[in-house]
């Protein structure tokens, strides 16, 4: 009589059970179909962007319109000079210097601060129609709140459409979910963050300046989702395992759209990998400084084009650590077609860079390429990578 009691008590519990478990999984998989359906709508315009950019995944050529730095600009400028970041290194206490094309655009002119929209006209690479609101007004940050993500109040950081450019992003935490504004027109549930310093979803003409970034709990900057159209240039990167992630499935072949620029950039000490770590688009490194890695500075699957132009790579001591390149996911057989090409790179203290795919012949689409200086000059041209301390009416 007992047995049969039990019995019964777990039929009736697991017929009551059950319901409420087929419930749930109904709301989860209409969650997780909206969510799915507002990714194809954020990844539509990203993509359509591209097509009417009309940027292809062939090679650009680096004999572009862009501006070409002079001789003179790096006059008087050691190698041993490092950077002017606040960041603990020694500042540059020189007259104001520019020294890559991007800076030359807008640095070193005392009356920046009264036009400040010159600086959006300063864009190169394939972030170059990023134009920051260009023709609409001046918004100024007033405060550094962030209590209301979903209806963010005007004068934080968060109500703005601002290029990202002069700032320090530090120590940025994973946090529990919530309901959060992502454009001007949606707003919806997010799940957990990951910890990104800055993460970049479905969007395009985007530019990343003059930042100094470390110690995150993820990435240092992501960029998923068909994202496409950026540059990333001018910055000092520090202290952090994962530094720059530029397509975040091997699963989604919409990336393949992706087109990236990472130009002018210091990847200083405390790095481990990343920088960047590509997946199916095409990406130009051009000018950069790396002098830390503890895995591999380049790396990349689901075979990326990846231009590494007068780059300088400094080694670690460890024998175990000179390659800069990682293919990740794929035998040699498979990635020895990818296209991966180093050119006028200075690799020093035993660094090597596997190339692999065919040397670059056809080079359509000039325009987006950033003409490349060779590698012995690529500390020169990072002199002021990092967040700048500028002070309206004087030169910055």
């Amino acid at each position: 009589m007992e047995v049969g009691r039990a019995k019964l008590i777990f039929v009736f519990t697991l017929a009551t059970f059950i319901p409420g478990l087929l419930a749930r999984h109904c709301r989860l998989r209409r969650s997780v179909a909206k969510n799915e359906q507002r990714k194809r709508r954020r990844y539509s315009p990203a993509r359509n962007s591209t097509l009417k950019v009309g940027i292809g995944n062939d090679f650009g050529s680096t004999n572009s319109t862009n501006v070409d730095l002079d001789g003179d600009d790096f006059d008087q400028l050691s190698n041993s000079t490092r950077r002017n970041l606040r960041q603990g290194k020694k500042k540059y206490l020189g007259p104001c210097k520019v020294t890559n094309p991007i800076d030359r655009c807008w640095r070193c002119r005392r009356n920046w601060a009264r036009n400040r929209k010159r600086l959006a006209k300063c864009a190169l690479g394939f972030g170059r129609r990023t134009i920051g609101g260009m023709k609409g007004r001046i918004y100024v940050v007033t405060e550094n709140s962030d209590d209301d993500v979903l209806n963010p109040k005007p004068g934080t950081l968060r109500h703005a459409n601002v290029i990202i450019h002069g700032i320090r992003i530090h120590h940025i935490v994973a946090t529990s979910g919530g309901s959060i504004r992502d454009s001007v027109e949606h707003y919806g549930i997010r799940t957990n963050s990951d910890g990104d310093g800055i993460s970049i979803f479905g969007s395009s003409n985007i530019w990343i300046d003059h930042v100094s970034m470390s110690r995150c709990t993820d990435g240092l900057i992501d960029a998923i989702m068909g994202s496409t159209a950026i540059t990333i240039s001018n910055s000092h990167f520090t202290h952090h395992n994962d530094a720059i992630l530029l397509g975040a499935s091997d699963s989604f072949s919409g990336d393949e759209l992706m087109q990236v620029t990472v130009a002018f950039n210091h990847f200083g000490q405390g790095l481990v990998q990343r920088m960047p770590r590509c997946r199916w688009g095409f990406f130009h490194v051009v000018n950069n400084d790396y002098t830390h890695w503890r895995m591999y500075a380049i790396g990349g699957s689901k075979h990326p084009t990846i231009i590494s132009q007068g780059n300088r790579f400094i080694a670690p001591p460890e024998l175990y650590l000179k390659q800069v390149t990682k293919r990740d996911y794929s035998p040699e057989s498979e990635w020895k077609t990818w296209t991966w090409r180093s050119e006028n790179d200075l690799l020093m203290n035993g660094a090597y860079f596997i190339e692999s795919g065919q040397p670059r012949t056809e080079r359509p689409h000039k325009k987006f390429m950033i003409t490349a200086k060779p590698g012995t000059l690529a500390t020169r041209m990072t002199l002021f990578a990092g967040a700048l301390d500028c002070k309206p009416g004087r030169k910055c």
